[in-house]
Order: C-alpha cells, then structure tokens, then sequence
C-alpha cells in the first residue's frame, strides 16, 4: 500500500513570507461584481399581483428559465422574483469556466448514466453552441472567450491515468508540450481540447446581468430584494408565492434555489451547500505574462481530488481557487463562513508553487461562495405539487453552462411536454438524499477526510471511499 506523502504542491511550497506578502493588501470582494459596474436595479414586488409563471431565484437557473419561457410564450406574465440582488451569490462569484459537460466529468457520468452517457454528452454540446449563439443573438456583453480547456496531471498517478485513458487520444500533452502551452514546473502532463471544441471563458457577474436585461427587455418583470416565504398549491385552482411584502397568484412556479433552503420539504435533504474559496492577482505585466506563456488562454484544473482551477481575466488577471470544499453543520449559508484565511493561505501557497516564477505578483481580490453539491455531484431534476412546480438543484460547481440546459428541462416539465430532455433518466431518478445531522456532517467530515488521504497516497481510496464508490456515490471530479 502507498505510504502517505507530500503533494507536489506541498513539495514546491513558497517561502511562507512570499505568501503573506501577496495577501497583504488584499481586499475581501468579488472582483467579478466590482469589474461588472454598476447594474440595472430591479423594484422590489411591493403590491400582490397575477402572473403565468413565477421564478425564485435571479441566478443563472432562474435567468435562463425566464428568458427560454418568454421565447418559447412571448403573450404570457413571467414575474422573477430575487431575494437580494440579481447574480449577487454563486451565479456572480464563480470562476467563469463553461463547459459543455451536464455530468460533472466524464468518469461521473458514465458512473451514474452508463446508458445514455453518449446522449448526454451531444446534448451538452448542443447546448453549449446554443449558448454561444444565444450571446451573439442578444448581444449579450459577458466576455465571452471559446478557448478550450486544459486538464493537468501533477502527480506521477495522474499522468499514468491519463495516459491509459482511451478516450484521451490525440490530445494528450506530456510534460514538455503541456508546458509550452502554460509553464509550470509541477506540470508532468496533461489533456488539452482545441479552441473550435467546447470550452469557453465568461464574466459570470456580466452574464447574469445581461441575462436580465435580456429577460426585462422580453417582457419578464424582475423584483429583486423580495424573499420568497411561502409557497402554497391547494389540489386545485391556481398557486400562491408569498414574500414578505405581496402575494403572486400564479398558474406555475420555478424554482431556482440551488444552495439555500429550498421550499419544498421533499427537498431539504437532497443538496449541502459547501464553501468555495478564490483568489484573483492584480493585472500581470507583459514580462510576467511571456514567463508563463499561456497563449491560448485555457482554463485549467489539476486532477487531485481537492483540484485547483485557474483561467485569465480580460486585463490578465489569474484567478486561482478550488483546493478546500468546506461544510458548516446545519446546512447553513451565511455570509461569516466566506473569509475564512486558512483557506485563502493555502490557495495562495498552491498558486507559488504552481507559478514559482510570479513571487512578485499580488492578490486584490478574495472571495467565497457556497456551491449546492448533491450525491450525484450533477443537477437533479423535478416535478411537484400536482404538476405545478418544477425544480433543479446540485449543479456541484459545474452550473454556468449547465443551468442553461436545465432551464430547458423544467420548463418542459411544467408543460407537460415529452422530449428527448425529460425522457433522460438524469432527469426522471433522483439521487440518494444527504442524511439529518448530526449524521450529514459526520460523513462529510469523513469523506473529507479520505479524500485529502487518497491525494496524499497516489490516488489510492481507502476502504470508506470504495463503498461509497460501490453504491453510486463516490466523487470523480
């Protein structure tokens, strides 16, 4: 059995000085937000109303929801309603890496979808390509960059799986191709896809405020700082979506709740939201950016099971994150768990390593955000209330170009339509629910805990994560 051991990461740690000295000035914020300006603001709902369709939530679920169902019905009354502001949590704060993938990896779906994995990955890629033109149709300003991806191995393991993996033929990197593209002295390998396959950069702060405009210009009427407290459907008539200054009398509801308490009971087990945190550096000079080279602009992420990703910014900013998934017991979402300094510590020290060569750089912005992650580690699907609400959740942290396609999916649920969409068992199963605390936290915390050992043991999974494996429910990001 391996022994434990060092990660690359922790082998080429930086000087601890060179890390403090790189968050010294940093300022807690979301740089996507900031960089966004100053947006459109919506009214909150204020006197009780009518509508055809009412949405919870002004992420990028609700947003597309409303913009597709306006296409789809331009006569009917959408109302959208936000409980802060539009984009204002996972949506606006995220790394802004679309992927055409609806199953988290490639590993996680065959797991899970063995049946149908070919179909979903054409439908993935239908869909990103139906993103791409829907920006272009609506002008939609998001920084929208078609790069391709890049995939990284550092650790002897990671490339001999990637190596062995079949699938991965033609654009497989070794260790002096992979560089070429992105130096990195930990890169030992890696998979690169080309800029004309699906992969794209967005400023997710940008898209969900342009989502909005576009969905306002439809005709859909957004309310934000109005906090959905009650939702009722008698067996028969229409429904009713309190908040807590007006009542909507609505034929249907959407709801896009992700990682905050979802309003149907049957619900409340089915997701954990989990801590995300990221750094972004100020802009890198000419001469630091010729050190990493870089030209293709990829996103990237490494394969450990706590991985990093990172991508560029328009004026050349890295943002680095990933490495931790925090819970907090409860299943609770609050603002105090996003600054939290050992996280951003180690993020920093992944980043040196990773880029020896940019000691001199410095962080202006750190932020977190809560990620709603289910057994499934991909969004599941639902219908309820006699056919009158629909819902998604679990996007696991893959949801910018996944949300769009799930919009689709649950508004051909609420019309009672049979298409290829809700014919997917992804669609039609459910997955396995969290268990009630304190049992929730103790198999997270455990989990966890194998996971950070199987990183530091060659991949190797213990006895804990190979049963979870056997029942479905094993991580493969």
């Amino acid at each position: 059995m391996p022994t434990a051991s060092k990660t690359a990461y922790e082998r080429h740690a930086p000087d601890p000085r060179i890390v403090e000295r790189a968050l010294s000035k940093t300022r807690r914020g979301v740089y996507w937000i900031e960089e966004a300006g100053k947006p459109a603001t919506y009214e909150p709902l204020t006197e009780s109303t009518n509508a055809d369709l009412t949405i919870v939530g002004g992420g990028f679920l609700g947003l597309w929801s409303a913009v597709h169902a306006q296409r789809r019905n331009p006569g009917q009354r959408i109302v959208l309603l936000e409980a802060e502001t539009i984009g204002w949590a996972a949506s606006g704060r995220n790394g802004g890496m679309c992927s055409a993938s609806l199953t988290h990896s490639d590993e996680n779906g065959r797991r899970h979808w063995p049946d149908e994995y070919d179909q979903l990955v054409r439908l993935g890629e239908e869909n990103f390509d139906e993103f791409e033109s829907d920006v272009a149709t609506f002008g939609i300003d998001c920084h929208w960059e078609r790069t391709g991806g890049l995939s990284v191995a550092v650790e002897e393991y990671q490339l001999e799986s990637l190596l062995s993996n079949k699938e991965y033929s033609g654009h497989v990197l070794d260790a002096e191709q992979i560089r070429s593209e992105l130096n990195s002295p930990l890169f030992l390998g890696g998979v690169r896809s080309d800029p004309d396959e699906p992969g794209a950069l967005v400023q997710p702060a940008r898209l969900a405020q342009e989502l909005a405009r576009v969905a306002t210009e439809l005709g859909v009427q957004i309310h934000e700082g109005s906090r959905v407290v009650g939702l009722s459907t008698p067996r028969a008539g229409t429904a009713t979506v309190s908040t807590e200054r007006a009542v909507i009398t609505t034929d249907r509801v959407l709801l896009a709740t992700n990682a905050f308490r979802p309003l149907l009971r049957r619900n409340r087990l089915m997701t954990v939201p989990v801590y995300d945190h990221v750094l972004m550096t100020e802009p890198l000079t000419t001469d630091q950016m010729a050190s990493i080279g870089w030209q293709g602009r990829q996103g990237w992420g490494d394969m450990p099971n706590f991985f990093a990703y990172s991508r560029l910014s328009k004026d050349n900013r890295i943002l680095y994150g990933g490495i931790d998934a925090i819970y907090h017991a409860g299943r609770s979402v609050k603002e105090k768990y996003e600054d939290r300094q050992k996280s951003f510590n180690k993020l920093a020290s992944h980043f040196f390593a990773t880029f020896p060569q940019l000691e001199e750089v410095r962080f202006g912005h750190r932020w977190a955000g809560a990620i709603d992650t289910c057994t499934q580690f991909a969004a599941f699907y639902g219908i309820a209330r006699h056919g009158r609400v629909a819902y998604a959740a679990g996007f696991t942290g893959l949801g910018v170009g996944a949300t769009r396609f799930a919009a689709n999916v649950l508004l051909d649920l609420l019309s009672g339509s049979d298409t290829e969409r809700t014919g997917l068992k992804m669609v039609q199963k459910r997955p396995l629910p969290f268990p009630p605390e304190p049992l929730a936290s103790i198999g997270i915390n455990l989990t966890r805990w194998s996971l950070e050992r199987a990183d530091n043991r060659q991949g190797r999974r213990n006895a804990f994560l190979r049963a979870l494996d056997a029942a479905g429910l094993g991580f493969a990001s």
